[in-house]
């Protein structure tokens, strides 16, 4: 069980997929639980503790797949579990001009609000940010 209402996860769900949006990685891992924190990649690799997921996020904040936006789509709740899920287009421009996936969070909140565990899953063809190069 959880002490957050739908409102207050819907609140706090919005506005940490916003962080992404202002690029604010300080901002960002602010919403994550000091104790425990894992953030299970869309490849699989797990990032467990604040510095783990720090680093994990830290490419992206740092503008290495170029300038990224995120449109939130849809937004499920789940109060009585402390639970919410997200799903989003992320895009980005490369060299060969817009692109983008689709993919969802789901994220674990503990009665404090904070973030205890965040699933990401992604649909695309080939997601290989690597190929991005940048633009």
């Amino acid at each position: 069980m959880t002490g957050n209402d739908r409102q207050t996860l819907e609140q706090l769900t919005r506005a940490f997929t916003e962080t992404f949006n202002d690029n604010d990685l300080d901002a960002m891992m602010s919403y994550f639980a000091e104790d425990g924190a894992v953030y299970d990649q869309h490849d699989g690799t797990l990032a467990e503790g604040l510095t783990a997921i720090r680093t994990a996020f830290q490419p992206q904040f740092d503008g290495e797949y170029g300038a990224m936006s995120f449109t939130a789509e849809d937004l499920f709740i789940d109060p009585e579990q402390g639970k919410a899920m997200i799903s989003w287009l992320c895009s980005f421009d490369t060299k060969r001009g817009r692109a983008g996936w689709r993919g969802l969070d789901i994220l674990h909140f503990n009665d404090a609000g904070k973030i205890t565990t965040k699933l990401t899953y992604a649909k695309a063809k080939v997601l290989q940010l690597d190929a991005v190069d940048g633009q």
